[in-house]
């Protein structure tokens, strides 16, 4: 029994360093995967893994969800009293996303911006709400520039989310043959649904129904052994491909 624990130990050990590989991880993870096989996995899930999975995005959004079905706007308004209060960068960063989760990305976009110009200049993650924001306004070459930025000084920051957020801004910005790359790109490295969804959704746009038909298929293949929280966790998307396909 010792012999299949440990087995077991190093299975989960190996699924890590994939993952760790193939999302462009520092390599001292798998030095920690192979030399602590337990320890290192539990680490690596919550310090890696879990922050990047869409388990960890879909109780975000679950909540979230919640609370603005509660109080639409308590959020926004108690982010603009505490940057009114206490003006920090941490609470412009709040304010941000409380700005771009209530559907004001302009507002939202400028907010990030001013994060930007601290000393939070360089961060991935307020680079990548910049983006989203941008991109949900209208401006898909500022969300580009954002993104290209994150990927040439961070190569390993949440690889997938950054893929399909960019392939989706240069389709807005009519880069089209960019875009088709970077969909491929995220097609063969990550096989989500979303980077399936995304890619039907443009092909759909452009007019190329045979890609959109074998995107589909898959999609379908993949709906088939989804449960009811998956279901509805994918719902905006799979709105938007459907009227995508009308």
């Amino acid at each position: 029994m010792p012999f299949i624990g440990a087995g077991l130990h190093l299975l989960v050990a190996l699924f890590f360093a994939i993952h760790a590989v193939r999302t462009g991880q520092p390599l001292y993870w798998l030095v920690i995967l192979f030399m602590f096989p337990l320890l290192g996995s539990a680490v690596y899930f919550f310090a890696v893994f879990l922050p990047g999975s869409r388990l960890e995005r879909g109780a975000r959004r679950t909540v979230a969800a919640t609370a603005r079905a509660l109080d639409p706007g308590r959020e926004l308004r108690e982010a603009r009293a505490a940057l009114e209060a206490t003006p920090t960068a941490q609470n412009q960063m709040r304010l941000a996303n409380a700005l771009l989760e209530a559907g004001q990305p302009q507002e939202a976009a400028e907010a990030f911006e001013i994060c930007l110009k601290g000393p939070f200049a360089s961060d991935a993650e307020i680079k990548l709400g910049a983006a989203r924001a941008w991109l949900e306004a209208g401006q898909a070459g500022r969300a580009v520039n954002h993104l290209q930025a994150i990927r040439a000084d961070q190569p390993g920051f949440r690889n997938d989310q950054l893929s399909l957020l960019l392939a989706r801004a240069l389709a807005a910005d009519k880069r089209h043959e960019e875009a088709r790359a970077e969909f491929e790109h995220g097609l063969a490295r990550f096989g989500s649904f979303e980077a399936h969804a995304e890619y039907a959704i443009w092909a759909l746009q452009r007019g190329e129904q045979a890609l959109a038909d074998k995107l589909q298929a898959e999609i379908e293949k993949m709906c088939r052994s989804w449960n009811r929280h998956t279901q509805e966790l994918n719902a905006p998307v799979l709105r938007r491909l459907e009227a995508a396909r009308r």
